[in-house]
């Protein structure tokens, strides 16, 4: 089941609801308007304008598989108080979005005219509105582009690399109230894609909310004592803790969003309420979202499939592991849900990410060097995690494109993969490690023993059931490894700093690319990168911060990877999508163990709308935002009550 957006109004009474006002097609036709009840109680006591005043004059349309009714609180559980932010990815409203088949299309913009691959002409909806009514026009992407993009205080760095081209930053053209233009000297194809991003490129502020915090605009002394009041260093440090779009952690902040947060953190349970000036409608005139509530429970990681199969959740499959599926199979006999697998699209379920940009220069030599990578993945027995840890529904093999992409070799996924012990021990004994301690344990040439620790996010167990099957065979070519799990942040911040060897997690973020897919993720361009932060942060800071890689296939994949971006051609993009999956499969620069490990997705009995069959991707995808949890709705009466 797919939702696809549509051009054509279907124009339709609904069964239920209240109906108010029209909305005028792009093909001149008048569609009724349905209002929710909860908010036309609001537009009686004249608390909101009527829904034909509170959406665009051409509200984007979508078309559902089976048209819903409004109301209810669609509940989730997720592990942090941050993960706030998520409501952002599941909501999903973008200038442009994926659909369910990985294609961008317009969702906030009515349109964009791209000529020539570089001059990009962006048309907003007329009558838009941020979630308190203000108007949002092109003076929201004028302020973030002249106020924050370009004010030194608040962007240090300047404007986002994604909007750097060749060392030159966009020619930006307010046309009107709803026009603007970005314009470059040469094509700039990460454009599009960052304005559809999971984590999005935001291009526009709410600029009657942040003017007041900014000194251009602000009375200095209102300002003085709101930065006073908040205990920030300066107007900056507050501007930019008001000004969290994605973070979505300020309850006052203006948003786009199909639900407004309600709740101010720190808080165990986060209220989100529907956005009675979101865009969407579906085909009969009904505003969406349909539901008109999200209850967001926190919770230990590992009490979230525990509270999952209680059925506390109507939508989950964040914090749920594989591992989890037997668990959530028996209770869905005693529970109001379904359990369903969906497809993953990670180059690698999980992946290990020898550091080599770490700061003990003994290990930093051992990882740059390609015959000890080969040989740590060759000691790995990828079939028997498979069969022990994932009953054998995996693939086994490296961190590349998935058979589902047309860029898709065996030997990328084979590379350095097949258990060989023998040839392990033989690249380690040829680089001259052949010394060993009186447990049979390999010494670094400083007489250290071998002893990788390998670090995780410490999330779920799942990662250290797999480093204890690694472990041992490892420990057969003469290298002991230890686990060491830490929170997120401080899992990040140490393999920044260069304090980790070697990290577990997910592979590329997304294995089923074609050749117009931007390769980044596969050549040194972000810190996040974890087998290289430093070289990654290098290119994200523009040489700022962060050190230039000294590997020479890393320099080419840069090179390559940049003349992507200049290729003329689909089969000249091919080409170079061919060479850069040869070098990483080639020089192992991470070690995958395997892929396509079904997800597991629990949804509610009577929340309709959510396929059954999915991705389930974080970029492109957004998780479920591309099936747009907007348009989910409960059948049953009582699920559409409110509920508090």
């Amino acid at each position: 089941m797919m939702f696809l957006r549509v051009s054509v109004l279907a124009v339709a009474f609904a069964a239920a609801g209240v109906m108010t006002g029209t909305a005028t097609s792009a093909f001149g036709r008048d569609m009724p308007l349905i209002e929710s009840p909860l908010l036309a109680a609001k537009v009686t006591k004249g608390e909101l304008p009527p829904v034909s005043e509170r959406l665009p004059v051409e509200p984007r349309v979508v078309k559902v598989a089976k048209p819903g009714l409004h109301g209810g609180t669609m509940r989730v559980v997720f592990g942090r108080s941050k993960d706030t932010r998520i409501m952002v990815v599941y909501g999903y409203a973008r200038l442009m979005t994926y659909d369910a088949e990985f294609i961008i299309r317009p969702d906030i913009l009515e349109r964009v005219d791209v000529e020539l691959g570089r001059v990009f002409t962006l048309h907003l909806r007329k009558g838009h509105r941020w979630s308190d009514g203000h108007p949002f026009t092109t003076e929201d992407f004028r302020y973030w582009w002249e106020d924050i993009a370009n004010e030194r205080a608040l962007s240090p760095l300047g404007p986002a690399k994604k909007l750097i081209v060749a060392g030159e930053a966009p020619s930006v053209e307010i046309i009107g109230p709803y026009t603007i233009r970005y314009s470059w000297g040469s094509p700039n194809p990460h454009f599009l894609p960052a304005l559809a991003s999971a984590t999005p490129l935001y291009i526009y502020r709410p600029a009657h909310y942040l003017k007041k915090f900014h000194q251009r605009y602000a009375d200095p002394e209102k300002l003085a004592a709101l930065v006073e009041k908040s205990g920030r260093r300066n107007w900056a440090a507050l501007h930019n803790r008001q000004d969290n779009q994605y973070k979505n952690d300020n309850p006052d902040l203006p948003t786009l969003q199909p639900w407004v947060l309600q709740t101010k953190p720190p808080s165990q349970r986060f209220l989100f309420d529907r956005n009675p000036y979101f865009h969407r409608v579906d085909q009969n005139g009904r505003q969406l979202p349909y539901t008109d509530q999200v209850a967001m429970g926190v919770a230990a990681a590992g009490v979230i499939p525990l509270k999952t199969g209680a059925g506390e959740s109507d939508l989950q499959a964040r914090g749920l592991a594989f591992s989890d599926y037997t668990f959530l199979k028996e209770a869905e006999k005693r529970e109001n849900f379904k359990i369903h697998l969906w497809q993953t699209a990670k180059g690698s379920h999980l992946a290990l990410f020898p550091n080599l940009n770490a700061k003990d220069p003994v290990w930093r030599k051992l990882f740059q060097n390609v015959e000890y990578r080969r040989a740590l993945s060759l000691a790995i027995n990828r079939h028997e995690i498979n069969q022990v840890i994932y009953y054998g529904l995996a693939t086994e093999g490296q961190n590349t494109v998935l058979p589902g992409s047309p860029l898709f070799k065996k030997e990328y996924l084979d590379a350095w993969a097949l258990f060989d012990l023998k040839a392990a021990n033989a690249k380690l004994d040829a680089m001259g490690l052949t010394k060993r301690d009186s447990r049979g344990i390999r010494l670094l040439p400083d007489g250290r023993p071998m002893e990788i620790i390998v670090e995780t996010a410490g999330e779920d167990t799942e990662q250290t059931d797999v480093l204890e099957l690694i472990h041992d065979s490892w420990l057969a070519a003469g290298v002991k490894l230890f686990t060491r799990p830490s929170q997120r942040e401080v899992f990040r911040n140490r393999i920044f700093a260069g304090e980790t060897l070697v990290s577990i997690w997910s592979g590329h973020e997304f294995g089923i690319p074609n050749a117009d897919t931007i390769p980044d993720e596969f050549s040194p361009t972000d810190q996040l990168q974890l087998q290289w932060p430093k070289w990654g942060q290098h290119f994200q800071t523009r040489g700022r911060a962060g050190t230039p890689p000294t590997d020479e296939y890393a320099l080419e994949l840069l090179k390559l990877n940049r003349a992507w971006a200049y290729a003329r051609s689909r089969q000249e993009r091919r080409d170079i999508w061919r060479r850069m999956l040869e070098i990483n499969a080639d020089r192992v620069y991470s070690i995958g163990l395997v892929s396509a490990v079904p997800q597991p997705v629990v949804i509610n009995s009577d929340l309709k709308n959510v396929p059954v069959k999915g991705v389930f991707n974080w970029n492109p995808g957004a998780h479920f935002g591309v099936y747009m949890p907007d348009t989910f709705w409960f059948d049953k009466a009582e699920r559409r009550q409110a509920q508090k």
